[in-house]
């Protein structure tokens, strides 16, 4: 019983899905006229990148924006041996990262257009509540139409 009541409090969370590509992600936005949400993380090193992901986008009013309005982008930065990345992926965040985030800073967020724009970017953990980190993004996109 305990089990189906802790998955009913979850089913109305949604899921954010990541994309590590952000060409693909722009295709996407300008197709679903969205926003992109860029983040960059060091996901096995970063307290800040760790709480982030866990904190603000754990968060059920940021998981129902990202559904509704964005297309959500990781670059991520591990740093361990058993975390390294394929070769591929490593090149798409470094250019992610020489476009975005030439100063290598983490976390690091920037909301952009669909077409790559820069609207606005964070440095570090936001010093706010998920609801109140939500609510910013959604005023910068209502903003942005």
């Amino acid at each position: 019983m305990t089990l189906a009541l802790l998955g009913l409090c979850y089913a109305g969370i949604p899921n954010i899905s990541w994309h590590y590509n952000l060409d693909e992600a722009k295709t996407i936005a300008q197709k679903e006229h969205r926003h992109i949400l860029l983040n960059f993380s060091g996901s096995d090193w970063c307290g800040p990148c760790i709480r982030m992901h866990r904190e603000i986008f754990g968060a059920e009013v940021f998981g129902h924006l990202a559904d509704s309005s964005l297309i959500m982008v990781n670059a991520d930065f591990p740093r361990m041996k058993k975390d390294q990345l394929p070769a591929g992926q490593q090149k798409l965040n470094d250019a992610m990262a020489d476009q975005y985030d030439s100063q290598g800073k983490f976390p690091y967020t920037v909301l952009l257009t669909a077409d790559g724009k820069v609207l606005k970017a964070w440095d570090g953990f936001p010093d706010e509540t998920p609801d109140a980190f939500a609510h910013e993004v959604q005023t910068i996109i209502d903003n942005d139409k």
